[in-house]
């Protein structure tokens, strides 16, 4: 049985479409669902968005219907995107990330179109985990320093985007690396190929400018 952490932003559809799949992992190994604010990534990273990046962001979320309705996930566009996720990221810190809590928050959001950010939403979203006294816990300090040091962490794993699962110290990023885990965990000398090693140090030959 391995230990696999799970970094996720309640942000991102990529992130919900996998999140209703954490049970093929979740069988054989553990699962550490860790929440993380994506924008602080992109800050690290110098980097942009999907939903930054117009057309980008009208594939992406075209792609999400797509995949969606092709694995019978049910989904549905938020009224708004991107929202400030920081509540909801807190509430799965409060509720100890608990992955039937945070599935069930994910749902809110991508099936149900409630937004943390939107105080009609961040009722329902509490309501849906069954607290009423969700301001209070999202405010607490611990909770607070909690998704920071999360940040914090993931940056210095070497983490990027979401959602990223992390077993020992190698990550596979997006939606479409669960294959790629499965065959890691099988086959912990999946990157010990000389194609695979190369990729470690190769150097440009151009760069941006």
């Amino acid at each position: 049985m391995a230990r696999i952490q799970w970094y996720f932003d309640f942000i991102s559809p990529y992130a919900y479409l996998q999140s209703t799949r954490l049970g093929d992992l979740a069988k054989d190994n553990e699962i550490e669902c860790v929440p993380v604010l994506f924008a602080g990534l992109l800050n690290h990273w110098g980097q942009k968005g999907p939903a930054e990046v117009p057309p980008k962001k009208i594939f992406a979320f075209r792609q999400c219907v797509w995949r969606a309705g092709r694995d019978g996930i049910p989904y549905h566009t938020p009224p708004k995107h991107p929202f400030n996720p920081l509540r909801a990221l807190r509430l799965s810190i409060a509720m100890k990330n608990d992955v039937d809590v945070v599935q069930s928050i994910f749902r809110t959001i991508w099936v149900d179109g409630n937004l943390p950010d939107d105080d009609a939403g961040w009722a329902a979203m509490q309501a849906a985990v069954g607290l009423d006294d969700g301001d209070a816990r999202v405010a607490d300090p611990v909770v607070k320093a909690g998704l920071l040091k999360n940040g914090d962490d993931a940056v210095a794993a070497g983490v990027f985007g979401v959602p990223t699962y992390r077993v020992g110290d190698e990550l596979f990023w997006g939606d479409d690396c669960l294959e790629m885990v499965q065959d890691y965990l099988h086959n912990p000398g999946l990157f010990e190929d000389d194609d695979m090693r190369r990729v470690e140090t190769m150097t440009p030959s151009a760069e941006r400018k």
